[in-house]
């Protein structure tokens, strides 16, 4: 019975990504643009309802993007992910339901017409070190990079950069505990 199980899920939850690693799945249903742009490793789990779009083309507009996924990375049920350049999740992360990623905005020239009909600008890509926890609800903002083992509170708003071993929460979010590794402990900052 376990292996007839064993073959079900590997003909349901194998999608035609660029690489998948052995022993992951992408949960149905799901979304997945750009099939070819997305490198997911070993023993992930991607929940059902995600969005994993890397964006090729915006009208004129051309775009090489990238989604990459380490070893052993947990995404939760209905995480969205956008990229006309790069978004990378390192080995052992977690990402919560809900969690939004992008690494681009439509422009906002008020000069310039309707919004939808702008320009797409990347404000750089996305990174997430080795180990980082992403609550519930968490946006991350173009051009950011967690740093390794940081902790991102439920339903965050992440605009800039953080170094690792940093717990970080709010909107705008901000340091509130740095990892003090002689103690091992966090610690309020």
């Amino acid at each position: 019975m376990n292996f007839i199980k064993l073959i079900i899920k590997a003909v349901l939850f194998r999608p035609k990504v660029a690489s998948l690693g052995t022993g992951s799945y992408v949960y149905l249903p799901r979304r997945l643009i750009n099939k070819e742009l997305i490198e997911i490793g070993r023993n992930c789990r991607i929940g059902k309802g995600v969005v994993l779009e890397p964006i090729t083309m915006n009208g004129q507009q051309r775009f090489s993007p990238k989604i990459f996924f380490g070893n052993d990375v947990y995404v939760g049920r209905y995480c969205q992910m956008y990229s006309i350049d790069s978004i990378r999740i390192e080995d052992g992360c977690v990402l919560s339901e809900y969690v939004y990623l992008s690494d681009s905005a439509h422009g906002f020239n008020p000069d310039a017409g309707l919004i939808m009909q702008q320009d797409l600008e990347s404000k750089g890509p996305i990174h997430i070190g080795k180990n980082t926890f992403i609550g519930y609800g968490v946006s991350i903002m173009p051009g950011v990079s967690l740093g390794r083992n940081c902790i991102v509170g439920t339903r965050s708003v992440v605009t800039r950069s953080f170094p690792d071993f940093s717990m970080i929460a709010g909107s705008p979010a901000k340091i509130i505990k740095k990892y003090c590794q002689e103690k091992k402990e966090w610690i309020s900052t």
